[in-house]
């Protein structure tokens, strides 16, 4: 009996096992290559959700890369960091492609992959109407953002039943526009009336519009506003846009990002970012493991999560019925 021979022949079997009659298992142990472009920058607390969501589905089986496009602070350098993108996409060749938020839909997606390319393409975080950039297309599906701005006016109105009117503010970009016209969409349903809704680019015509909404309102519904200028014309942080306003105002405001609250909004129903970022990875993996886009529809977000600031309620002697709280994730304002 010769050992050394049987020996051979057991690993050329195992071998042609692994990758000649069971190719399936070879495929197993695979990693897919894939791209995640983010609109905004790396430290955006949305952007931080995003990739929190992600990485929980595809760490641990796909190498992944991410670019940033940094819009948030340099809307005017995005399209030179989409062709920096598109330079990243060819040089990696992933397998597929996951892109946040709506600058690196006009400026990446639509103008380099949209049906030009076979790789599949998730979206997450868009705020417009698919069919402005012609989704869903050949290789492109995803999820929609759609804020929970009613049920966070439900949830003003449960702390403080006497309010009846709202204003809104955001930055003048496709995101603030995009709420805008979901404002415009859904006001008609809304437990109170909504008096207007102003776009701002500037710090000096945000406090202007929310000194005008003091007038106005009993409530003032505030998101989005990142990148908003000072007076010698550079972009400002929420961090230090938002306590401000609150303080113009003086009144209740919501919101529906959930860092605004540690900055001095009172409460909000927010979105979350992971939500969007794991649906969008699992979506992906449908695709790249052979169900075809068109049999993968867009969706939208669904999760919702009280928040409330117990400093801002405490401001406002604000004493609500416990029912009303119950089940929020209670913050504090920080310093």
């Amino acid at each position: 009996m010769n050992l050394k021979a049987d020996f051979y022949r057991l690993i050329v079997l195992a071998v042609a096992l692994t990758y000649g009659l069971c190719p399936a298992m070879a495929e197993e142990s695979k990693k897919f290559k894939v791209l995640v472009v983010m609109s905004y920058e790396d430290d955006y607390p949305w952007v931080k959700e995003i990739r929190e969501g992600t990485d929980s589905v595809l760490k641990q089986s796909c190498e992944v890369r991410y670019f940033y496009m940094d819009t948030k602070k340099n809307l005017a350098g995005g399209e030179q960091k989409a062709k920096e993108a598109y330079a990243l996409y060819k040089e990696f060749q992933p397998d597929g492609v996951i892109v946040a938020d709506d600058d690196a839909q006009t400026m990446f997606v639509v103008p380099y992959l949209k049906d030009k390319v076979k790789t599949p393409v998730m979206f997450c975080g868009v705020n417009a109407d698919p069919e402005k950039y012609g989704y869903p297309a050949s290789n492109i599906s995803g999820i929609l953002e759609r804020y929970h701005i009613d049920q966070s006016i439900a949830f003003a109105k449960q702390l403080n039943p006497s309010i009846g009117t709202i204003g809104y503010i955001t930055k003048d970009g496709s995101t603030g526009k995009a709420i805008s016209d979901q404002v415009q969409k859904e006001s008609g349903a809304y437990q109170i009336k909504s008096v207007d809704f102003k776009l701002v680019n500037t710090m000096k015509d945000a406090v202007t519009v929310t000194e005008s909404f003091k007038e106005q309102c009993d409530l003032l519904f505030i998101t989005s506003l990142e990148g908003i200028s000072d007076e010698a014309g550079k972009p400002m942080t929420q961090k230090d846009i938002i306590p401000i306003l609150v303080k113009n105002f003086g009144k209740l405001t919501i919101s529906t990002s959930p860092h605004l609250l540690k900055f001095g909004v009172l409460c909000a129903v927010v979105q979350q970012g992971q939500e969007h970022g794991s649906t969008a990875a699992e979506m992906l993996l449908k695709a790249m493991n052979g169900t075809p886009v068109s049999q993968i529809p867009i969706t939208k977000n669904h999760q919702g999560k009280r928040m409330i600031n117990a400093t801002v309620l405490k401001e406002l002697g604000i004493t609500p019925k416990p029912a009303a709280i119950k089940g929020a994730e209670l913050v504090k304002t920080e310093n």
